[in-house]
């Protein structure tokens, strides 16, 4: 059975900063890339950054180019998205997703997601 556990999310003033974590199980972690992916109340679901499964090839919205960073450690089947220099606007569920299609922000070839960690960034 594959999992994919978010946590790391919390309320925070903005400038401020998280880490959040996806610990995935269940498959073959280096055969996926991995992505973030967030939705705020009322909105779409929105990319945010994927990552390959060699750590080698990003890609992330320009948004958050300068503040997010997406990481991962193979060694512990874990994917991270640090979070900079925070913004109200940046509240929402954030969703981690495994891949199996190259590195992408296309939700629908995304094939496995994790249940959500809420982020919350006040003014």
């Amino acid at each position: 059975q594959v999992q994919l556990a978010e946590s790391g999310g919390g309320l925070v003033q903005a400038g401020g900063s998280l880490r959040l974590s996806c610990v995935v199980s269940g498959l073959t972690f280096t055969s996926y890339s991995m992505g973030w992916f967030r939705q705020a109340p009322g909105k779409e679901r929105e990319f945010v950054a994927a990552v390959a499964w060699s750590g080698g090839s990003v890609t992330q919205v320009d948004i958050v180019k300068d503040r997010f960073t997406i990481s991962r450690d193979n060694a512990k089947n874990t994917v991270y998205l640090q979070l900079n220099s925070l913004m109200p606007e940046d509240t929402a569920v954030y969703y981690c997703a495994a891949s199996d299609s190259g590195v992408h922000g296309i939700a629908e070839e995304y094939d496995y997601w994790g249940q959500g960690t809420q982020v919350t960034v006040s003014s």
